[in-house]
This record gives C-alpha cells, sequence and structure tokens, in this order.
C-alpha cells in the first residue's frame, strides 16, 4: 500500500509543474486604448445602465469593447452592448 502511495506522490508533482507551464501570462500592453476603463464617454452613454464600464476596455481581436462580469462563481469578459442588447464595436477604418 505504501509503495502505490508514493508512486502517486511522485506523478503529482511533474504533473502540477507541467500544468503550471500551461498558465497564460497577460500581455504587456503600454497602449492605453485598450487600458481597462478608459472608454470614450460617447461608449458609456451608448451602455446599457446593467454594466460595469468602469471595467470596460476595447479588445483588438474583434474590435468591440468588453467588461468583466462579476457573478456568484467567477469574473467574465463579456460584450458591452446597449440598452437594445447590440454590441457596442469600434469603427473599423476603411
Amino acid at each position: 500500500m505504501q509503495s502505490i502511495m508514493q508512486k502517486r506522490n511522485v506523478m503529482v508533482l511533474p504533473t502540477l509543474m507541467l500544468a503550471a507551464g500551461c498558465a497564460i501570462s497577460p500581455s504587456d500592453s503600454s497602449d492605453t486604448a485598450n487600458a481597462i476603463g478608459n472608454v470614450p464617454e460617447s461608449v458609456v452613454a451608448m451602455a446599457a445602465p446593467d454594466q460595469d464600464v468602469s471595467t470596460a476596455r476595447l479588445r483588438p481581436e474583434d474590435g468591440c469593447y468588453w467588461y468583466e462580469h462579476n457573478g456568484p462563481v467567477e469574473v467574465t469578459l463579456l460584450p458591452l452592448r446597449t440598452a437594445n442588447g447590440n454590441p457596442i464595436c469600434a469603427a473599423r477604418p476603411t
């Protein structure tokens, strides 16, 4: 029985070390346009009232504004929407 426990403990350490290497580090972006809470007043005016615009940011992947929703279990990034439910996105250059 002791041999099985030792083998299990030996396998736990490499598994944890491997999983730690898979963590995604936050990008070090100095671009203030993408900073959290740095949204134009026009975007704040369009946003539905039940969203936390203080955590909103423009995501370059899709050109839309997203905010952090603090749920009962986790914090989720959700698209910032108008009162009609439309996502708020930045105008794309033509």
